[in-house]
């Protein structure tokens, strides 16, 4: 209760409102272009933050998050486009609203649902960050050794279908961590003599160089058509009947959005599907799913939102970012010298606080902005895709030279975006990336702390109890993603075979 109090007076600090309504609305421009996904439209805001409060910063990046996941949703039912991945969903049922011409109707229920899933989310992330917290405060260096190691373990979840390739992505972050200054002697490491690199590179020129840059050239490489959104409708909100209909498609995506979002790795777009198959299977009307259910758009919607608020509970509580979003949030916190993990609540407490009013003005601010917003969000996805991108290239080099008015910067990000760019065309993830340069510093320097005070005796990290707990959950974390890969290719050789015996 004290807590909704404390957040319920940031309500009225104007920097914070205004910075989750704008977040909120850039969020959902970012979310209706297809093609730029919330940790994208996150990354092109991140520059701008640096001369930012930071309270206001970290609230204008999280409502853009929550924006942009509604924003998926436009193109998906407009011209079947998903704008962001968890928005894929939505598609199967969306579209065919539309193609029905209740394309209103579609985008009604997708706000709607989007609505209710945030504040679901949020109402979760409440009530479950700072009891983690509280349990995180006897953190030593050991622990938090192993909390980073906890961290670096998602990798195994995140790595796609090759999990070598994932090590790969991780161990090119972690090197990139290590340039700069020794954490422990204070020594120069891999600057080659330039006095730009003695700071180290700062994440922000990895992310937005990785996510927003490649990018843009990804798409400067596909030259295939574009559809084109050929009618102008208006959000039409369910009846009361539909209502009652939808609440159970919309509890069952708030309950997996909130799984989902609380485990690292996992995501909107599993917690999506996942939704969609659950709501389908208890709906009353399941052979209405993929011919326009309203229900088949609620779930997913209700999820991926739910997912928006609660993946902020791993990042909050340990430090730890479970999504491409959250590393770009993650950078956020670190631009102005504010560190996530157990000790955010004694030490950043009005961040904390802010967050949820910040939090709670996006989830109410989404319902208005989001009806206001649809034409002009429809006229965006119909502009041909050039004009996108070079507003797009102009808005991340001004906002990469604004922060130190640098262009060594530049080229940091420019190298990064061609870094991306490569690792999309061989199938790298970047996550691993991400974690690995957000949580490099972390490891190493806890790691020889841990030492240092051992006197080199590695027994440390097993006689600290929360250190041998969190490596244990490492190890079987890791494990059970190694087991569910195995057993996914047994299972896919099993299925192979029997096809290939009943063709034969």
């Amino acid at each position: 209760m004290d807590t909704i109090l404390i957040s319920a007076g940031y309500l009225l600090d104007y920097q914070i409102v205004l910075a989750a309504l704008i977040g909120v609305t850039w969020g959902i421009i970012g979310g209706a272009l297809p093609g730029i996904s919330p940790s994208i439209t996150m990354a092109l805001l991140l520059p701008f933050t640096y001369t930012m409060e930071p309270t206001a910063a970290i609230v204008l990046l999280a409502a853009t998050y929550v924006g942009a996941e509604y924003g998926g949703s436009v193109p998906a039912i407009l011209i079947r486009t998903p704008g962001t991945n968890a928005a894929a969903a939505t598609v199967l049922d969306g579209y065919e609203m539309n193609k029905q011409g209740k394309a209103g109707l579609a985008l009604g229920i997708s706000l709607y649902s989007g609505v209710l899933g945030s504040l679901f989310g949020l109402t979760m992330l409440v009530l479950l960050s700072k009891p983690l917290a509280a349990v995180a405060l006897s953190f030593t260096p050991p622990a938090y050794f192993a909390l980073g190691i906890l961290g670096l373990s998602v990798i195994a979840t995140l790595s796609g279908d090759s999990l070598i390739k994932g090590m790969i992505a991780a161990v090119l972050g972690l090197m990139v961590a290590t340039i700069g200054t020794d954490p422990v002697t204070g020594g120069t490491r891999f600057t080659m003599g330039s006095s730009d690199l003695l700071g180290g590179i700062a994440p922000v020129m990895v992310m937005v160089g990785l996510f927003a840059m490649s990018e843009l050239l990804a798409q400067a490489s596909d030259r295939g058509p574009s559809e084109r959104v050929k009618s102008r409708p208006r959000i039409e909100f369910p009846s009361l009947s539909l209502a009652k209909r939808l609440l159970r498609p919309q509890s069952i995506g708030g309950v997996i959005g909130t799984f989902e979002g609380v485990m690292p790795g996992a995501g909107g777009t599993i917690a999506s599907f996942m939704s969609y198959n659950e709501a389908r299977r208890w709906s009353k009307y399941p052979d209405e799913f993929g011919k326009g259910s309203p229900e088949g758009v609620a779930a997913p919607e209700t999820a991926n939102n739910a997912v928006a608020e609660t993946a902020l509970v791993p990042l909050l509580s340990f430090g730890i970012p479970g999504s491409n979003s959250t590393a770009i949030l993650l950078g956020g916190f670190l631009i102005h010298g504010i560190v996530p993990g157990p000790m955010l609540f004694q030490r950043s407490g009005e961040i904390v606080y802010g967050l949820y009013a910040g939090l709670f003005t996006a989830a109410i601010g989404l319902l208005f902005i989001g009806m206001a917003l649809l034409p002009l969000c429809i006229w965006i996805v119909n502009r041909p895709r050039a004009y996108l991108n070079a507003f797009i290239f102009a808005l991340i080099l001004s906002g990469i030279y604004s922060i130190h008015n640098s262009l060594f910067d530049l080229s940091i990000m420019l190298a990064a975006g061609v870094v991306g760019f490569l690792m999309r065309m061989l199938k790298f993830p970047f996550l691993p990336t991400v974690l690995g340069l957000v949580l490099g510093y972390l490891v190493e320097s806890s790691f020889r702390r841990s030492l240092v005070i051992s006197g080199d005796d590695y027994a440390i990290f097993l006689n600290d109890r929360i250190s041998l707990a969190l490596l244990c959950v490492s190890a079987l974390f890791i494990l059970g993603s190694i087991g569910k890969r195995i057993w996914d290719r047994i299972r896919h050789n099993e299925q192979k075979t029997f096809s290939e015996g009943t063709d034969g």
